[in-house]
């Protein structure tokens, strides 16, 4: 699971994604898809599951030296941690969710310290809102009731996984009107967490 800083459409993640997390993920997620209405929700594939660090927009390529260098340091100054999946939640009847347990004191910090690098780069932030980690499965265009599929997903407990490395990616979104297309990330540059990197 990638965790992305969107930039851009140029994100953070870290790594590595181990397959045991992806493939439990991949099982809950299917059995969602099979409820009633789940056809009218867009359901995000393995590729695009990633937990958001904060969200930057557009980026100013003569910014990104100095973002690269601030999120570098931010990665050298945080440990690695480790993170699961679980549970879930919903947001405005739009967004359904996989919550996230585990080293949450190092992913918020980790993040205060991306959003930090990107104001100190001078990225406009003016976004900013209370940092609640989470991994999107699924979107819709209109408001609909995520109640069951959030019931459904409550007991699910994902296996951990080691959290080592923040990576700057750079994602583009699907052209609207283009049936199946899905956002694509691509990897500007990576860190290993810790003094040891």
């Amino acid at each position: 699971m990638p965790i992305l800083l969107n930039c851009s459409h140029a994100p953070l993640r870290r790594r590595p994604s181990p397959e045991r997390a992806v493939d439990e993920l991949g099982r809950a997620v299917r059995e969602l898809a099979a409820l009633p209405g789940a056809d009218g929700l867009r359901w995000t594939g393995r590729e695009g599951w990633h937990l958001t660090l904060a969200f930057l927009g557009e980026v100013d390529e003569a910014l990104l030296d100095e973002l690269r260098e601030r999120l570098r340091r931010a990665a050298h100054r945080t440990d690695p941690f480790t993170l699961r999946l679980h549970g879930g939640g919903r947001f405005d009847g739009r967004a359904l969710w996989a919550g996230v347990a585990g080293g949450l004191d190092e992913l918020r910090l980790l993040a205060e310290r991306a959003d930090a690098a990107a104001r100190r780069s001078g990225v406009p932030m003016d976004q900013h809102r209370r940092y609640v980690p989470h991994l999107t499965l699924a979107r819709s265009r209109t408001p609909m009731d995520l109640r069951p599929y959030v019931t459904e997903l409550a007991a699910f407990e994902g296996s951990p996984w080691p959290v080592a490395e923040l990576a700057l990616i750079r994602s583009s979104l699907p052209r609207d009107g283009v049936p199946g297309e899905r956002p694509r990330y691509e990897a500007v540059a990576r860190w290993p967490l810790g003094a040891g990197g």
